[in-house]
């Protein structure tokens, strides 16, 4: 039924099971999902070794996730796929929202001009998957896949994990300094320690399925309330590459899921949104979710990340896309840890930022969900009349939720003086993501490297002694597209961005002693507010 050719990567028995032995790893990762490979690519690019442990030895069945919002491409590109990724994938950043046969309204995601990466592609998991593992093969020295290994047990000790783990030739044992579980929604490793999501399970459930067929629809997100071709429910249309379609359809809390995943159910309900256009079933999915995480991702020396850590609804994109942007998060302050660069406090932060992160994308995805099946006549009442606003006043779409889509979490904290200065640009205040612009023929996130990165904007650099060690620099002209995105009324400013991109600090004035302070607060060495005071 598949039109992707799944190829089993190759199986090799572990050294350990032939009696040879080695430095233990500093990192283990669990799971060889897109979460788990960015992290070995990530940690790789520090220079730090992994291993990764997969019980499979193929990529994800089916195109699961697909939807890859901006940011997320953005860290994609600083591992190196993510040119390839844009080049395969579908883009698109308009949105269109259906109730019955009318349209409500549009929107376009990505106005502005001036950024190398698209608002979102659409691109099926398995793809994803497979560029991760060839670039992976880019690190011979730093990277260890090892197919067909599953973890069966793990435990930790004062300075190390040690991981028991199952394969084709025999049970194993693997010591390492720290262990990320990336290893998915049903975390084996999560059940292994006793941890349980805390959160809340809907009942509706949701039919995925991908069909293959000719059609000449846009590239454009299409979601309907009640259409006539499926009444009384929601359907979700996307366009992927190869001329797959992703279809969401909306079952109801009772519908049973393997009954709906029969094709003698699911063809005709494709029919009848399709109509007679000829079509082939590539992958269905009956399935229903939680909003839910971890109370904490940081466990002493083993870490979660991903779906292992939190999940959401499928509407919004905000799964895949917060497991990459937790990698994003995670690896350059393990690194620092693993190359004594940093205390282990800085672990923390990791938890502490991405705990934040997926409490927002939990309560946009529970807020979206309860829109999209209302469970009262008061629910209905309100999505009803929301719906009919909506389309007659631009205010009123706000109230309509068939998804909030993803968006980089800023992590800003309250102290934050920035917050009170009119004169600087709100969207790259301390916390946020550093925004990407065009320099000549290159762009601005590329040219930041993946270690703290001074941004001097609309005035010299100075020299190199100057600078303070481990820290890069870059000069920056003050271009209209800067000056937006990083001057707003100043004349110039100096940004600090940290290894994953997002701002530590910014001042008016380069002073070599705030950088240096502001570095030792990013590293959880000191707390101060260092913002704005320049």
């Amino acid at each position: 039924m598949s039109r992707y050719d799944y190829q089993p990567f190759e199986y090799a028995t572990a050294p350990e099971l032939s009696g040879k032995t080695a430095d233990p790893y500093p990192v283990v990762i669990v799971g060889a999902g897109p979460v788990g490979l960015s992290a070995a690519i990530d940690l790789a690019v520090h220079g730090v070794r992994s291993v990764v442990l997969d019980d499979n030895d193929v990529v994800s069945v089916g195109s699961r996730a697909i939807c890859w919002a901006k940011r997320t491409l953005e860290i994609f590109d600083r591992l190196g796929v993510g040119e390839r990724m844009v080049e395969k994938g579908v883009t698109w950043k308009v949105g269109r929202l259906f109730h019955r046969d009318r349209e409500v309204y549009s929107f376009d995601l990505l106005q502005q001009a001036g950024h190398k990466m698209p608002a979102f592609i659409n691109l099926q998991q398995y793809h994803v998957e497979q560029y991760l593992v060839e670039r992976c093969a880019d690190f011979p020295d730093l990277i260890d896949i090892r197919w067909k290994n599953k973890v069966t047990g793990i435990e930790q000790h004062e300075d190390a994990v040690t991981v028991q783990i199952s394969t084709p030739d025999g049970d194993y044992a693997l010591d390492a300094g720290f262990a990320v579980a990336c290893d998915g929604a049903r975390s084996p490793v999560r059940s292994m320690l006793g941890l349980s999501f805390e959160g809340t399970q809907f009942d509706e459930r949701f039919l995925i399925a991908d069909v293959e067929m000719k059609a000449d629809f846009p590239s454009e997100r299409w979601f309907w309330f009640e259409p006539p071709f499926h009444s009384g429910q929601s359907a979700l249309l996307h366009k992927q590459p190869d001329n797959i379609y992703r279809i969401d359809l909306q079952l109801g809390a009772d519908a049973d899921a393997a009954e709906e995943s029969r094709p003698e159910r699911v063809v005709p309900r494709i029919q009848a949104m399709m109509g007679d256009r000829p079509f082939e079933l590539d992958w269905v999915s009956v399935y229903s979710f939680q909003c839910a995480r971890l109370e904490r991702f940081v466990h002493g020396r083993i870490l979660f990340a991903g779906d292992a850590a939190h999940v959401v609804s499928p509407f919004g994109a905000r799964g895949g896309n917060g497991g990459i942007q937790d990698i994003d998060n995670l690896c350059w302050k393990l690194a620092r840890i693993i190359r004594a660069q940093a205390p282990m406090e800085l672990l923390e932060t990791y938890n502490r930022e991405r705990v934040e992160a997926a409490d927002e994308n939990l309560a946009n995805s529970a807020r979206a969900t309860s829109f999209m099946t209302p469970k009262s006549a008061m629910e209905k009442r309100f999505q009803e009349a929301a719906l009919k606003l909506a389309g007659e006043v631009e205010f009123a779409r706000a109230l309509v939720n068939s998804g909030r889509l993803s968006l980089p979490c800023s992590y800003a904290t309250a102290d934050d003086d920035c917050k009170a200065e009119r004169r600087w640009p709100a969207s790259t205040r301390p916390g946020a993501p550093a925004q990407d612009a065009p320099l000549g023929d290159s762009w601005l996130l590329n040219r930041t490297a993946s270690e703290f990165c001074l941004l001097f904007v609309g005035q010299p650099m100075p020299e190199a002694r100057e600078l303070p060690d481990d820290v890069a620099a870059l000069e920056v002209a003050a271009s209209d597209t800067v000056r937006q995105r990083y001057l707003g009324d100043e004349a110039h400013a100096v940004y600090l961005l940290r290894p994953d991109q997002h701002i530590a600090a910014r001042w008016k004035r380069y002073s070599r002693d705030s950088v240096i302070r502001a570095v030792s607060v990013a590293l959880a060495e000191k707390q101060e507010n260092l913002h704005g005071k320049e």
